[in-house]
């Protein structure tokens, strides 16, 4: 059973920034605490360093860091969205290692996300694994006035299925994009990505899990995100995945809303 906290603010829309300079979502497991002096902390600043350096060349990286005690041994993920550059990837990455020891000092379980990449560590081994336990959902306050209810969940929901069919594909490498014409001045663009090491099956059970928001928190606005350790889906009425539309531009400022999920 999900738990649901609301909060809301403002957020600005800059849709062609190449750096993500500002994490979306971070969680910092307070059951996990270790001094900074410990062996695990020393084992988190070696699996830090071994992503930042070998995730951007292929997108994404999974290792381990451990000394001769296996108890005090780190798994680690890094991935970085799959339609931008090595270079942002690098610096994406880069950006989350810093910032994750920042707002996490003292926790081995940790996780980070920016627009453009997702980093994850833990003494437990999560790698393989569905997470849809804790997440958040970014959705606009703005309801579609563009075209009825109906006619856009149609036309949202033929738009997920399609780009969620195209990411469990192995030459997708999790990632599906796409758009579709509400109107002829309206265009609705999809997002979605899971993390490289699940299952075709798993990458599917998270975005299913993750759509689902579209008919509830999110129904008939006029954007949302639903963000988990384990996959990511987005839509919004302006372009905001690569290469980008340079005849379209986003809202400078939009109301947003959003909804923590928790265990």
């Amino acid at each position: 059973m999900k738990t649901l906290v609301v909060k809301c603010f403002l957020l600005l829309a800059l849709v062609c920034s190449c750096r993500a300079a500002d994490s979306i979502w971070q969680l910092c497991n307070t059951n996990s605490n270790i001094s900074a002096s410990s062996q695990v902390s020393k084992n988190i600043d070696s699996l830090l360093a071994t992503l930042v350096s070998k995730t951007p060349s292929k997108g994404f990286m999974t290792t381990t860091s451990s000394s001769y005690n296996n108890k005090e041994k780190v798994y680690g993920l890094a991935q970085c969205r799959g339609d931008i550059s090595n270079t942002d990837c690098s610096t994406c990455i880069q950006d989350a290692a810093k910032k994750i020891r920042e707002v996490c000092p003292n926790q081995s379980d940790s996780r980070i996300l920016y627009d453009f990449c997702f980093l994850r560590y833990s003494q437990e081994n999560f790698i393989g694994k569905l997470d849809t336990g804790a997440g958040l959902i970014y959705f606009n306050v703005a309801n579609v006035t563009e075209t009825d209810p109906k006619k856009f969940d149609n036309e949202l929901g033929a738009l997920f299925d399609k780009i969620r069919s195209e990411a469990v594909l192995p030459k997708s490498k999790g990632l599906g994009k796409g758009k579709t014409k509400l109107t002829p001045f309206v265009t609705l663009n999809g997002l979605v990505q899971c993390t490289r090491d699940l299952s075709e099956l798993d990458c599917a059970q998270c975005f299913a899990t993750a759509v689902g928001s579209f008919m509830t928190t999110c129904h008939n606005k006029k954007g949302c995100r639903v963000l988990y350790s384990s996959c990511y889906v987005r839509y919004e009425f302006y372009p905001f995945y690569f290469p980008l539309d340079p005849t379209k531009t986003g809202p400078s400022v939009g109301r947003i809303s959003s909804v923590h999920l928790s265990p």
